[in-house]
């Protein structure tokens, strides 16, 4: 499913060769069938501003919304099972799941990264891609709800695919839930998640490495590792088309 791919790459660090594909991205969704008109130019807007930005502004925000906090992190388990032991089993067994259905990752990458994770879905039949979305529809709306209240374009993203999943989201609901959490990217948030780890860190010297450190280092790579790689059809020049406005 090329929408998939196109949502996967929207969802990564933001590159030259991101901005450069743009005709393609735009000419994927526009030859899609299963998302709403809305939900189209929604994303089809999206696309524009990520490719026609600056891309050092593009690149600052990126950084700024998802490498600061775990409120919109775009590891999938870390907000069902945080740094507990069954994030861990919960990966090894994603792990398995995409050998055993003949996807190979980077030994730097973890499996439930939402964008590898779409990488994944896009090369399975419909009826498996939707299964797998409406299992995490319930992190796709609140992802969707605070990126929407932080005001940025990358909700339209979670959005539609919770519109995939077949799943409606109680807007009400999730704005208020929401609305309620104490935000985790200000500084005050940010130098208390680094004194508890520095604590955590001296009780735990000189065991293995947990996986909250493995999570900080694959937030450090996101700038210097391009892991998820389009199809050669989606990354070939398309016809230029110009997208739609509501």
């Amino acid at each position: 499913m090329q929408l998939l791919k196109v949502l996967a790459r929207v969802l990564e660090y933001p590159t030259e060769e991101l901005q450069d594909s743009k005709d393609a991205l735009i000419a994927a969704v526009l030859e899609d069938s299963r998302l709403p008109r809305q939900n189209k130019e929604q994303l089809l807007r999206c696309v524009e501003m990520l490719c026609d930005g600056d891309l050092l502004d593009m690149q600052e925000n990126y950084v700024g919304m998802f490498d600061k906090g775990r409120a919109t992190s775009l590891l999938l388990f870390e907000h069902v099972h945080g740094e507990s032991r069954d994030r861990g089993q919960a990966m090894v067994d994603l792990m398995e799941e995409y050998r055993t259905n003949g996807l190979e990752i980077d030994a730097r990458e973890l499996p439930d990264y939402l964008p590898l994770f779409l990488e994944y879905l896009s090369t399975r039949p419909w009826d498996e891609i939707q299964n797998w979305l409406e299992d995490i529809h319930h992190i796709l709306g609140l992802l969707g709800e605070r990126l929407y209240q932080r005001e940025s374009f990358y909700h339209v993203v979670m959005d539609s695919l919770l519109t995939l999943s077949g799943r409606a989201a109680n807007r009400q609901e999730l704005a208020q839930i929401v609305a309620s959490e104490e935000r985790d990217d200000t500084p005050e948030a940010l130098d208390k998640v680094w004194e508890e780890e520095m604590v955590k860190f001296v009780d735990d010297q000189g065991s293995s490495c947990s996986t909250g450190s493995v999570v900080g280092q694959r937030r450090r790579e996101l700038e210097q590792t391009q892991t998820i790689h389009l199809s050669d059809q989606l990354m070939t020049d398309a016809t230029p088309r110009q997208a739609g406005r509501a």
